[in-house]
């Protein structure tokens, strides 16, 4: 497995797997990687002749100090799982190295998030996307035409991510979007980094998260289609005393920014903090299980 610490080489080495007719495939991290990640590698890998993923935490998208300096952080175990798990290249790199044109943080140009990125993470994160934007753009320009996976945990930095893909074929970069499903432990709780961070007896207060998420499925698949009404019972679903509820919303994946209240397809969303760690995670309430 090649390891490169500048984003320039890796588009050298992206650009001549492209030369010599391989498909590449890219899985971008923040590193602590866990069987989350591993199932977006394991996919990328099976579809690709080539695969690539990044490790960079990324501070553009942290609008807490603290937040960034709490970010779990492992360098050499994260390699080690990548080599063993069959990937070509990683690469990481520094603001510097990822934007060499910015003299300082101020100075780099913010990519647009596009409309998807209003609400929610959008409102409890004012700068969130767009700093994911900015970084994700360019490590899109740094690795090119390729197949880039993304975990469903995340919905709606699957759908800036999309939008972002969509802007950059028109500069000739053709970037498609595969959105995987989330992993869960055997108890429902969508795996993060940021499980790292909970002991074991929050552990068992976060798998509520997931309970709510289904108790709200099954709302659905009783015939409930009214926005509020699910989002009520969401909300009601998640009330305990160590559970800090940022959002519990209900929306149209397919039209983000609906103010319909009868819903046709729909997805429950939540972001909440347990023992000072923020999670998210979110749940279809029109596909089947494991759909």
């Amino acid at each position: 497995m090649k390891v490169l610490d500048n984003p320039r080489a890796a588009q050298q080495v992206c650009q001549s797997w492209r030369e010599d007719g391989l498909r590449v495939g890219f899985t971008a991290t923040m590193g602590a990687l866990h069987d989350g990640h591993l199932s977006l590698l394991k996919r990328a890998i099976s579809e690709n002749d080539r695969t690539c993923a990044s490790i960079f935490v990324n501070p553009l998208q942290f609008d807490d100090p603290e937040d960034l300096d709490a970010y779990p952080i492992d360098m050499a175990g994260d390699l080690e799982i990548l080599r063993q798990h069959g990937c070509d290249m990683v690469f990481s790199g520094t603001m510097d190295t990822f934007f060499p044109e910015a003299d300082n943080r101020d100075m780099i140009r913010r990519v647009d998030p596009g409309p998807c990125a209003s609400g929610l993470e959008g409102a409890y994160r004012p700068r969130f996307f767009d700093g994911v934007a900015t970084i994700v753009d360019r490590l899109f320009r740094t690795v090119g035409d390729c197949k880039a996976y993304f975990g469903e945990k995340d919905f709606q930095q699957t759908l800036v991510v999309k939008h972002l893909s969509n802007q950059l074929k028109g500069t000739g970069i053709d970037i498609e979007i595969a959105v995987c499903p989330t992993i869960r432990s055997k108890y429902g709780l969508a795996l993060s980094s940021r499980n790292q961070q909970l002991g074991a007896a929050n552990i068992d207060i976060a798998n509520r998260i997931y309970q709510a998420l289904n108790s709200t499925r099954l709302a659905w698949r009783s015939s409930v289609r009214d926005q509020s009404t699910l989002s009520k019972i969401l909300r009601t679903a998640l009330e305990h005393p160590q559970i800090s509820v940022d959002y519990a919303e209900i929306r149209n994946p397919d039209d983000w920014n609906s103010s319909k209240n009868r819903m046709d397809s729909a997805i429950a969303l939540v972001a909440a903090r347990i023992g000072g760690v923020r999670l998210i995670d979110n749940l279809r309430l029109d596909q089947p299980e494991g759909s």
